[in-house]
């Protein structure tokens, strides 16, 4: 038997294919064969960019003595995390009861039939680091599992049943609380962190969605406080823009230094809608290099976005983004101490005798600086030249929904048609070459292979995504079709008996658990996604149906809002949109050829505050997609804006100023 990663599309994998280790992608035959040979399954979970997982694929993996005994006593089976988010988040949270913690690698020890019986996360090849061994603990396993297999046995329905718990939990009765929402955003004020933004302490993850529900709330300080510091902060890259993972510390100045699409897709938004709100241009500056560094490190030609960027390049982590105070002084010569004055470098550094650029006075200046401009680009020319990072060039649904999203976004508020014209690209890719013949969904592309079935985020951040480029392009063929992928989501996910979604299709592989998402953090569950979008859906086309599925989610997940609320960021806003008065707008041209100043003038006063309560359809006199369209009429012959709550409308306006007024009103 040989490791059989070679013929797998995921570069996590792929990296693999040559471990002594005899691997196996998840699938059916593995369980099989650890039936059949009465094996214990050692399944290892990860992702490319992941730092410790390849410290453990070095020290353990790539060992011939450590492979040789996974090879003898276990089924090996390897799993990116990325592509198969429905096997992590199962194994996850049966190692996350056995130990009180997770991360990746995942690692984690499954009966023949897949049922977890115990597990951990990275293992070290020795015992001297405050943790067991790597061997100590396959050992202590194939002990286990030879002189206590009735009692593993006994434990499997019990496991079942928790790892499934939440799909059983029903929505609850009665109407939502409209209180909640005060209550939920007081906690958050409570909760930030007073002095660095944010939430809670070492590791800190930007909490974008948490930021946008309190930017509706108009919590403007909390959130930029935030904002400031992560922008000045190292998990910022202050050279070539877009933000790490994480921040090591709760002053976000050391990144984990991974860059993942979804993150900066998410991240651009909010900062973004802050522009929006307050006007400040660094918050719009911080939007652009954000998408820009995207289009420009992330695209692939066929018009999708790359996963990630490793954080190890040269052998190390970080040496892509660090600086020593000499190679500033090599680079740059006598302009060396302006950057070192601009960036907070010291001749010892902050990680690692190196330095992580910031910015030491927490707040990036409104006013730019022409000569740290000039800095900045000289640094980002020299550091062209050093080994990049690996890069995961596979492309996920999902996070390129994220990525469409901001991209329509930021194109129509700031003007940038290249952004528009990149998410219709990418749209136009997803819908062409990530759907199987019969029109569902796949998870995961990379140079032409489509493969896996698509999960409940990828339907329901591409829902979103869709209608984002519609209010962004007018296009009734993207309204349409986010339409239909709506109708489908539904069909696929949705549970009519106990409500919300499931997060596998009714037709997926069978697992030990089907589960439901729950939490927004660090990314937006697929169950707050699709309320989010089916309440936008509902209020372009009047169809009570999208709202009352909305709602499912809503009465089934409000509830947990309560112990964590920093988790439900986008959930919150979902409730934010339900439980508040709907508006909607409808610009009316009379005919095909419109005035562009006319229509300009109306939409830059759309887009003048951050209005997520808000949606927006236009069209020539005629349209009748979406249905907010029916029957409207220009007035003569000039745009025409109708603003209208529950479909109930005012009387129409032409003037910019009278539509300023009206939508100023609501704060919508």
């Amino acid at each position: 038997m040989a490791n059989q990663l070679a013929g797998e599309t995921s570069p996590y994998l792929l990296q693999h294919r040559d471990n002594p280790v005899e691997w196996r992608p998840w699938g059916e035959q593995a369980l099989e064969v650890a039936r059949e040979k009465d094996l214990p399954i050692l399944l290892s979970v990860g992702y490319a960019a992941c730092h410790w997982c390849h410290v453990m694929e070095r020290e353990s993996f790539e060992d011939p003595e450590t492979a040789d005994y996974m090879n003898r006593h276990f089924i090996p089976v390897k799993v990116d995390r990325e592509e198969r988010p429905d096997i992590d988040a199962i194994y996850m949270e049966a190692v996350q009861s056995i130990t009180g913690q997770g991360g990746w690698p995942l690692t984690v020890f499954l009966d023949p039939d897949g049922v977890p019986f115990h597990g951990g996360t990275y293992f070290p090849p020795d015992s001297n680091r405050g943790m067991p061994s790597f061997m100590t603990v396959m050992e202590a396993v194939v002990k286990a599992f030879d002189e206590r297999r009735d009692e593993i046995r006994a434990q499997s329905g019990e496991v079942r049943t928790r790892l499934g718990a939440v799909s059983m939990i029903s929505a609850r009765e009665g109407d939502l609380d409209p209180g909640l929402l005060d209550q939920r955003t007081a906690a958050l004020v409570e909760l930030g962190d007073s002095e660095n933004g944010g939430f809670g302490s070492a590791p800190k993850f930007p909490p974008a969605s948490t930021l946008d529900f309190l930017l509706a709330r108009d919590e403007t300080e909390t959130v930029e406080l935030a904002l400031d510091r992560m922008a000045a902060g190292g998990i910022f890259d202050q050279i070539g823009g877009g933000f790490a993972r994480y921040s090591v510390d709760s002053a976000w100045r050391v990144p984990h230094f991974e860059k993942m699409l979804y993150d900066n897709a998410l991240l651009a938004r909010t900062y973004l809608h802050a522009w929006q709100e307050t006007g400040h241009e660094r918050y719009r500056r911080v939007t652009e290099r954000t998408l820009d560094w995207a289009m420009t490190e992330m695209s692939d030609p066929a018009g999708g976005f790359y996963a990630s960027l490793d954080a190890d390049s040269d052998g190390g982590e970080g040496l892509f983004y660090t600086w020593t105070a000499d190679e500033l002084r090599d680079a740059l010569g006598d302009r060396a101490e302006v950057a070192m004055a601009a960036f907070g470098v010291t001749p010892s550094g902050n990680f690692e005798g190196r330095n992580v650029l910031h910015l030491p006075s927490g707040v990036p200046p409104d006013e730019l600086d022409p000569e740290v401009e000039a800095v900045r680009a000289d640094l980002l020319r020299e550091r062209a030249g050093r080994v990049r990072p690996g890069l995961d060039d596979k492309v996920l649904c999902s996070w390129n929904a994220l990525m469409i999203s901001a991209l329509a976004e930021a194109g129509a508020v700031l003007n940038r048609s290249d952004y528009v014209e990149a998410a219709r690209e990418c749209a136009d890719f997803v819908w062409s070459e990530m759907r199987d013949p019969q029109g569902s969904l796949l998870r995961s592309w990379r140079k032409g292979d489509g493969r896996l079935n698509a999960y409940l985020e990828d339907y329901a951040f591409l829902l979103e995504a869709l209608l984002s480029l519609y209010q962004a392009s007018f296009d009734e063929t993207v309204f349409t079709r986010a339409r239909g992928l709506a109708e489908s989501m539904i069909d696929r996910f949705a549970d009519p008996d106990r409500g919300g979604f499931f997060s596998t299709s009714h037709d997926h592989e069978t697992l030990i658990a089907r589960r439901k998402d729950v939490g927004d953090h660090p990314i937006p569950s697929g169950s707050s996604s699709a309320a989010l979008g089916l309440l936008r859906l509902g209020n372009l086309t009047g169809d009570r149906r999208y709202i009352r599925q909305a709602e499912g989610v809503l009465k089934l997940l409000a509830p947990a809002t309560a112990r964590q609320p920093d988790a439900f960021g986008h959930l919150l806003q979902a409730l934010d949109l339900y439980l508040s008065p709907s508006w909607e707008l409808a610009l009316v041209i009379a005919g095909r050829e419109v005035d562009p100043a006319a229509m300009a003038a109306l939409l830059n006063v759309v887009h003048s505050r951050y209005r997520p309560g808000l949606v927006i359809a236009a069209g020539p006199e005629g349209t009748s997609a979406p249905p907010l369209m029916l029957d409207r009429r220009a007035i003569e012959g000039l745009p025409t804006a109708y603003v209208c709550e529950g479909f109930s409308c005012r009387a129409p306006v032409t003037d910019p100023q009278a539509l300023k007024e009206e939508l100023d009103a609501n704060h919508s």
